[in-house]
């Protein structure tokens, strides 16, 4: 791949939003209705939000992880915590149980997260550093609070997103093998099939992390382990990448007015990597696919 290749990705620098070091910043959401950038720092247990308008920001915090979470129904997101799905009020922190899952093993909890095009939440769990076969699973949470296991055997659920068309999900581990498969998509009933591999482990490209997809049907997947960005085709090709100032990119989100802005998350570099922590942003040629709301098919 050609410096002149990955270049184009970006149009312009990347640049900082917020300079700041978070724990495991993750799960980036863009609020249109409020020109607001959400995202989380899992382990601190604190959800953010800044206003791109007048730079106000806000945080909400709880006594446990936060491992993703969503935009749902008029001022109030729905959450993933340890083991828990709830709805959180964002004036006022309120959290109102939805669901709830018993783990496979003590250490583990919930990791990333989306509102699907079905309305429904998805949400994979985590299984690593334990002994024993993974355990992690990919689970589907409705407005209603059913719980459906989508995928099991899972060592760190990721890099979920969806296409322009809702008809295809993608998927990724993070830890163990380091896969990203995608599925066949039922935006009705939020049914999938035709399980593929769309990448296997490519130490050089960088591990998958969390992900977004743009109009085009290209998959934006976050690859800590390589300070970069990867743009990967439908097919599984990797087309290009945006190399960026953080240590550790955990995911990136598309946002901005036109959704030609990307916005990426960090977890903590460490002590010898002082400023490349926080969330950074990018322009880039083609829009992203736009967020859903939990409770709210996307063809309402």
């Amino acid at each position: 791949m050609s410096e002149t290749a990955r270049e184009q990705l970006a149009l312009g620098p990347v640049t900082f939003l917020v300079r700041e070091r978070f724990g495991v910043g993750e799960s980036p959401v863009w609020d249109a209705a409020q020109n607001r950038l959400w995202w989380c720092d899992i382990e601190a247990g604190v959800i953010h939000a800044l206003s791109l308008g007048d730079g106000t920001r806000q945080a909400l915090r709880f006594d446990e992880p936060v491992g993703s979470f969503g935009l749902a129904g008029p001022g109030q997101l729905v959450v993933a915590f340890r083991r828990t799905i709830e709805l959180v009020d964002i004036a006022t922190g309120t959290r109102t149980p939805l669901a709830a899952v018993e783990h496979a093993k003590p250490n583990m909890r919930f990791n990333d997260g989306k509102v699907g095009p079905d309305g429904a939440f998805y949400v994979g769990s985590m299984d690593f550093g334990s002994p024993g076969e993974p355990e992690g699973r990919l689970y589907r949470v409705t407005q209603a609070g059913k719980v459906s296991v989508l995928a099991s055997g899972v060592t760190i659920a990721n890099g979920l997103a969806w296409n322009r068309e809702a008809n295809t999900l993608y998927h990724s581990d993070s830890r163990g093998q380091m896969w990203v498969d995608a599925w066949d998509f039922d935006a009705g009933t939020g049914h999938i099939a035709n399980r593929r591999r769309l990448r296997d482990r490519d130490e050089a490209s960088g591990r998958a992390d969390g992900a977004a997809c743009d109009m085009d049907g290209f998959y934006w997947s976050a690859a800590p382990s390589r300070s970069r960005i990867n743009r990967i085709a439908p097919d599984g090709t990797l087309t290009g990448w945006v190399d960026l100032p953080l240590a550790h990119p955990t995911m990136p989100c598309f946002g901005g007015a036109d959704m030609r802005t990307i916005f990426v998350t960090s977890l903590n570099s460490g002590s010898d990597a002082e400023g490349r922590d926080g969330v950074v942003q990018f322009r880039v040629a083609v829009p992203g696919v736009p967020v859903c709301r939990f409770g709210v098919p996307q063809q309402a």
